[in-house]
């Protein structure tokens, strides 16, 4: 999974949910995204990250509670990167990674039926 396509944040794409078709290249790209999410160690990822006191989290944090290699879970933070869910911040030789907010945000929204997010954002 070299070039993870990323979520672009400023072509909407057409959920596939409306009973409208989705775009090639919004189908592409959209799975791209879908793909980095679809691995447990990654969710796990994301969870962990997202649960961290400051919201980022070092590799070294990371590798005792998945229980995985540092070269593993590098790995698995290069896809995820790649795939516009995590920023990475690098402070000397250590890296800091937190969620981006916006394109989990963006994947929800594809997802969601249009009366469920009318309804999501009346409430």
């Amino acid at each position: 999974m070299r070039n993870v396509a990323t979520l672009d944040m400023n072509t909407p794409v057409v959920s596939p949910l409306t009973g409208e078709p989705i775009k090639r290249a919004d189908a592409e790209r959209l799975a791209g995204v879908l793909k980095a999410f679809a691995d447990p160690a990654r969710l796990r990822l994301l969870s962990l990250i997202q649960a961290s006191p400051d919201g980022e989290a070092s590799v070294t944090d990371l590798t005792a509670p998945l229980g995985l290699s540092q070269p593993t879970v590098s790995h698995h933070l290069r896809i995820l990167t790649e795939a516009g869910l995590l920023e990475r911040d690098k402070r000397g030789v250590w890296a800091y990674y937190r969620l981006v907010p916006s394109t989990i945000a963006a994947i929800a929204d594809v997802l969601t039926p249009p009366r469920k997010r009318a309804t999501k954002k009346t409430r």
